[in-house]
């Protein structure tokens, strides 16, 4: 069993709305362990836009992680995701596959851990509330 954790925002519509539906939706597939306080924080980069809510979670899975990205890509779906080529555009919902236990995984459909997630601070900080062992683990390995 893995331990996984998944980045959440949205920044179109009912952002908390959103947000509490994906985590319903996630729940119906894989335990989730912990879920961290639902913050307001600034896009970063893309086209102007409204400000995000961002939430990290902590689930458990016997699931591979491209089965974890399938049943997070078909969640987006449901919500109403609509992918665009432009980078960082707004989105109703994005789910994030940011940790994958020890897992690093770089093929074209998906890296682990989540390239960017040591940048942001919206997942960094609700990743710290929720595991401080883990988030402490990852800047360090940085540094």
């Amino acid at each position: 069993m893995a331990l996984v954790y998944l980045g959440l925002g949205s920044n179109i519509g009912d952002r908390l709305k959103n947000i509490q539906q994906a985590i319903s939706l996630i729940a119906t597939r894989m335990p989730i362990e912990c879920i961290s306080t639902i913050i307001e924080t600034d896009p970063v980069g893309g086209p102007p836009q409204e400000k995000y809510l961002n939430a990290v979670i902590k689930v458990k899975t016997f699931l591979s992680p491209q089965e974890v990205l399938r049943i997070t890509q078909a969640i987006q779906s449901v919500i109403g995701r609509v992918r665009t080529s432009i980078p960082n555009a707004p989105r109703i919902i994005d789910i994030d596959i940011l940790l994958y236990g020890n897992e690093r995984i770089n093929d074209e459909n998906l890296t682990i851990p989540h390239p960017r997630m040591l940048e942001r601070a919206f997942v960094m900080k609700p990743l710290e509330e929720i595991d401080p062992d883990c988030a402490h683990a990852l800047t360090t390995r940085k540094s």
